[in-house]
């Protein structure tokens, strides 16, 4: 221990004055962290000024307005050719399929955190762990690939006429396509997306909760799941709600996936069976083809609203979940 001091001391001594090394290490750090800052920054410029066009053209009824449309007298939202642009359809079929996405992941990952948490047993704790975890590191243009080739079929041939003839008379399941394509196909690839972001979030929300919580509600006498349900869920669930809107962050945004499954068509019907469009699958469709500058102007306010969107709902998440894990030691996680 005395020589590795006497080292130290000895190199110290040996560099001379580092006051002007110290003050260019910290100017380059702060560098690198206002980068991040004027990146977002160029970003939300660049987008607001290539979509001037449709801003003052439109202003904000661009993503509410319809227009009739007198050949087939039906609304038209979408329709370059005639000069119809409304970002409506886009709006509802992001809204429909993220939050329809929400609905078949957070149960199941929920349930993955629990039992990884606490009923998973330690030899395969890791092994699930890091599976479920795995699934966040695909790309989504596999996960697109095997919706296209393995889900919408079975979606086509067995589910879809179940869910029509269970649950037809509601309204929502009441327009089979025959192709399998639509809402309802791009939200189940969105809950396989949406399920480890969710479930490793959750469960280190659940880790971060205080073992002496558990005990004490096991000394009054509850049972295993009672501990669960109010010693675990109950404390940690400002950290789970960070988590689930985190993962409607990630729904809102994908693009490849749900550009594969969702259909394409820019429509609003009521049936999640029915094929339809998100705000990002039109501008990866359109993008490259788009010809006047109305039509570009009006991909990229989507493209606007979109980024705007994420960033707020992804800051939510985050502060939620910090909120819940800002005191947990590291080795409880």
């Amino acid at each position: 221990m005395a020589q590795e001091h006497s080292a130290i001391r000895r190199y110290l001594l040996a560099r001379g004055n580092s006051a002007i090394a110290d003050r260019v290490f910290k100017s380059l750090m702060v560098l690198c962290a206002l980068s991040i800052f004027a990146i977002v920054v160029l970003i939300v410029t660049e987008l607001v000024q290539r979509s001037q066009l449709t801003l003052h053209t439109f202003g904000f009824q661009f993503f509410w307005k319809s227009y009739f449309d007198p050949t087939t007298g039906l609304p038209a939202y979408w329709d370059p050719v005639n000069g119809y642009f409304s970002a409506l359809p886009f709006v509802y079929g992001t809204l429909v399929s993220s939050l329809l996405s929400l609905l078949l992941a957070v149960p199941l990952a929920v349930g993955v955190a629990v039992f990884l948490t606490e009923m998973c047993p330690g030899f395969l704790r890791a092994p699930l762990a890091f599976l479920t975890e795995l699934l966040a590191a695909i790309p989504s243009i596999i996960y697109g690939l095997w919706a296209v080739f393995v889900l919408v079929p079975l979606l086509r041939e067995y589910v879809n006429p179940l869910l029509v003839s269970g649950l037809g008379w509601t309204g929502l399941f009441n327009d089979q396509n025959p192709t399998g394509l639509g809402y309802f196909a791009s939200a189940v690839i969105l809950a396989v997306m949406i399920l480890p972001i969710i479930s490793s979030l959750t469960r280190e929300v659940m880790t971060a909760v205080p073992h002496s919580q558990r005990e004490a509600v096991l000394a009054l006498g509850a049972t295993r799941w009672e501990m669960i349900r109010m010693g675990v869920l109950r404390n940690a669930r400002v950290g789970i709600v960070g988590a689930i809107i985190l993962g409607l962050g990630r729904a809102l945004g994908e693009t490849m996936a749900v550009t594969m499954v969702i259909g394409n068509t820019p429509q609003i019907k009521r049936s999640m069976l029915a094929t339809g469009s998100s705000m990002a699958s039109v501008i990866a469709n359109e993008f490259t083809e788009a010809v006047s500058d109305m039509h570009l102007s009006a991909l990229i306010e989507i493209g606007l609203a979109l980024f705007i969107v994420t960033i707020i709902v992804n800051a939510i998440a985050r502060l939620l979940v910090w909120a819940v894990t800002r005191g947990a030691p590291v080795t409880q996680r």
